[in-house]
């Protein structure tokens, strides 16, 4: 799965350029971001953003892959770790490897952010030398997680179908919050709070408030 159709990357594309201006003094030379995809499998993940772009179609074998990153999160494996790829085992199962094998790169460290249902974004951040030791792996990591509170509103902003109204109607039914309680926090009728809660349901392809939350958070928006 690619980026999504409405996806704006201006915005998207020039905060990871400036991420990897910093990340290169750890050797960085790609950065690739998955995220689950809302509307299919639990297993199934989307390149949520990729840089530089020219990487994409590596992302996207990464993201189409079962031996790497998917797993994870159904085992007590850890949320960072670091993997030389030229030392591991090529197969047609993870054909990932060859690609960015053949794009030069050695080493990638993945940083996993959880959501709910056992989904999560994967920062995967990719290195043409080998590390030497786990000092610069963790350097890495923390970058990354520095990073990711700003560059998931980035991320939400340029992909999300949802208008910022919607947005917030969801935020605060997952506060608890009814319909009334919300139309009164933002100052609207509660009709009016029906309709966009109605029209997120009918964008995130649910048939209820609750599984629109649960998109929604898998999408970033919460």
């Amino acid at each position: 799965m690619t980026l999504p159709v409405n996806f704006d990357s201006v915005k998207v594309d020039a905060m990871l350029a400036d991420w990897m201006a910093g990340l290169r003094t750890t050797s960085v030379e790609a950065v690739v971001i998955l995220g689950p995809n809302p509307f299919e499998g639990r297993e199934s993940r989307v390149v949520a953003a990729v840089y530089p772009p020219k990487f994409l179609d590596a992302a996207v074998a990464l993201a189409e892959s079962r031996d790497f990153g998917v797993p994870w999160r159904y085992s007590y494996a850890p949320l960072v770790a670091w993997q030389d790829i030229a030392q591991s085992a090529i197969s047609s199962e993870n054909r990932w490897r060859r690609m960015w094998l053949a794009q030069g790169f050695q080493t990638v460290v993945r940083v996993e952010f959880s959501l709910v249902a056992g989904r999560a974004f994967e920062c995967f951040m990719f290195s043409p030398r080998a590390l030497h030791d786990q000092s610069e792996a963790a350097a890495m990591a923390w970058s990354a997680l520095n990073v990711w509170p700003l560059f998931k509103r980035t991320l939400v902003d340029a992909s999300s179908p949802l208008s910022p109204r919607e947005c917030e109607c969801l935020v605060l039914a997952f506060e608890g919050k009814t319909a009334a309680e919300t139309a009164l926090l933002l100052e609207c009728s509660e009709r009016t709070v029906t309709y966009h809660l109605a029209n997120a349901m009918r964008k995130l392809k649910v048939e209820n408030k609750l599984a629109a939350i649960q998109r929604a958070i898998w999408l970033g928006v919460i």
